[in-house]
């Protein structure tokens, strides 16, 4: 079992919001809490992570189509617009220096993108506001890079929560994307990467009756 030391949070992305909350509470038991509307026209809910019995800062965002949006076409962001089902689709890091860790990348040989602002407004109106790496090209086999500042990181927040056991990324081949990772320089930072015959993430978690469920 591993557990990126650097992890901020796992994105679960699906094609209708509503349905991607109930498909996780069917397989946790826990039903995420609403988060807010984001200007790409999405929307999301979010279940915060334990680790070792300790809460956060990490968490789980449930992200999907805004229901209010007012484009009828399902959004691009993390490949909702192709997907038919829930999938476990990318996670970010909080490294020390956001800056520091793009221009270590980029002279690794893998460009992050630049950082950028997003924000959302949570269901009280509250604006949250954040830098993070997003380019367009961005592969989602790659950790995005994620710096809160002055806003309070939504793992710690009054929110439900569920036990995380591992985060890996399995390969076919994995000494393409572990090449990649490398170039980050972040080590133990960034998810382990296990050789399977399908390619994908993996994330364990544990229910509170015990089981482990793998997402």
């Amino acid at each position: 079992m591993s557990i990126p030391t650097l992890l901020d949070h796992v994105v679960i992305a699906g094609p209708d919001l509503g349905a991607l909350i109930d498909w996780f509470a069917e397989r946790t038991g826990v039903v995420a809490a609403p988060g807010g509307a984001h200007p790409t026209g999405t929307a999301n809910a979010l279940v915060a992570l334990t680790i070792d019995g300790e809460r956060g800062p990490q968490y789980i965002e449930l992200i999907g189509p805004n229901p209010d949006r007012p484009e009828p076409e399902l959004p691009e962001t993390f490949g909702i617009a192709t997907l038919e089902s829930p999938s476990v689709q990318a996670y970010a890091v909080h490294p020390a220096d956001i800056e520091a860790t793009v221009a270590a990348a980029r002279a690794g040989g893998y460009d992050p993108g630049d950082v950028s602002d997003l924000s959302r407004r949570t269901p009280d109106g509250t604006l949250l506001e954040w830098r993070l790496t997003r380019g367009e090209s961005r592969r989602l086999d790659v950790p995005f890079l994620i710096d809160w500042g002055a806003t309070p990181q939504p793992g710690l927040s009054d929110i439900p929560s569920i036990e995380l056991v591992s985060l890996v990324r399995a390969e076919a081949d994995p000494a393409p994307l572990r090449a990649v990772l490398d170039a980050f320089d972040l080590g133990d930072g960034v998810a382990a990467v296990e050789q399977t015959d399908a390619s994908g993430y993996r994330l364990t978690l544990r229910r509170a009756d015990g089981e482990l469920v793998e997402l």
